[in-house]
């Protein structure tokens, strides 16, 4: 039923798009359509509001970026097809999901790839970052700037304490391969649902509980349903903004520029703001009665060891892996 209501949402959408293309003139100014699944109170959203504004001071009003949050236009995925055809000029996806589209950002969802936030930072920021963002412009998919989504933990309707409270629980995933093995190696059972979905699911028992980071948890009322709340930041997914490369091709090199540019800084502003954000999402969520557990991490990292052995029987994974770890 999913899948059919699914192709119905990308049917329309596919025959509006075709009306309004991605990236029109209005007069002298070309608007380039993002689209993205967020509210508009998340710090992401706010960043590339940030970046629309930065695009169109550059470009002296040349140049502007019309959003459209909260899955107005669809899905992540559905998104990202759009982004494939030109239907849809930019939008924000998590890396897990992207995956699916470039293999190699499996890597982030390794989980405790990162030491500490500033490691994240350091390698997304250096070349490794920027091979990264490359790697899905095959499938017609740019990647600008990596915005920070800090790390991602457990949450259910039911107590978390440690690795042994998710035996048996339904846990919602992306469509993420390597988050749906994670999940199996910690002893739960992944279960698929697409973000827009989640509430209803968690309220009506179809999964037990999720995994995602405190602002996320917090501005989808999540916190609503599941009052427990484990912080094992089992790992670090950055989201990702994208443009489609059939409406990259039409930009000049100065109207790129601009972009890439602006892109980069939004980047920055994003990484105060979302910190910000999870010291809020945190408060809030306790006055809410959430109960927030802190498990030791050591258990976490045994349990989840084969996934490494895995991953590195691919010569150029283990590569990327170890390029990682040596980021000082």
């Amino acid at each position: 039923m999913n899948l059919f209501r699914s192709k119905i949402t990308l049917g329309v959408l596919l025959a509006f798009f075709l009306v309004f293309s991605a990236c029109k003139k209005e007069e002298k100014t070309k608007v380039i359509r993002l689209g993205h699944a967020l509210d508009v109170s998340h710090p992401v959203h706010k960043a590339m509001k940030f970046m629309a504004n930065r695009i169109e001071e550059k470009s002296n009003g040349q140049l502007k970026v019309d959003i459209y949050p909260s899955q107005q236009l669809g899905s992540e995925r559905e998104l990202i097809e759009l982004l494939q055809i030109g239907s849809l000029g930019m939008t924000k996806v998590s890396t897990g999901t992207l995956e699916n589209f470039a293999p190699e950002l499996r890597v982030f969802g390794l989980p405790f790839l990162f030491k500490d936030r500033q490691h994240r930072f350091d390698v997304l920021e250096s070349e490794i970052g920027e091979k990264l963002l490359e790697a899905s412009v095959r499938n017609r998919l740019k990647g600008l700037t990596f915005y920070d989504a800090g790390s991602r933990s457990f949450y259910s309707t039911q107590p978390l304490n440690s690795p042994s409270d998710l035996k048996g629980q339904k846990i919602r995933v992306m469509e993420s391969q390597t988050a749906i093995n994670m999940v199996k190696y910690l002893g739960g059972s992944p279960t698929p649902v697409s973000w827009g979905e989640l509430y209803t699911a968690l309220q009506q028992g179809i999964v037990d509980g999720a995994e995602n980071n405190l602002p996320s948890f917090y501005l989808s009322y999540h916190y609503e349903v599941c009052k427990y709340y484990m912080v094992d930041e089992h790992t670090a997914l950055p989201d990702e903004l994208l443009i489609s490369t059939v409406v990259w091709d039409k930009l000049s090199k100065e109207e790129q520029k601009w972009v890439k540019d602006a892109a980069m800084e939004s980047s920055e502003y994003e990484k105060g703001i979302w910190r910000e954000a999870e010291l809020h999402a945190l408060e809030e969520i306790k006055k809410a009665g959430v109960k927030v557990t802190y498990p030791e991490k050591e258990q976490f990292r045994e349990m989840v060891q084969p996934m490494y052995d895995e991953f590195k029987k691919d010569e150029e994974m283990k590569k990327t892996i170890e390029a990682i770890q040596a980021v000082k």
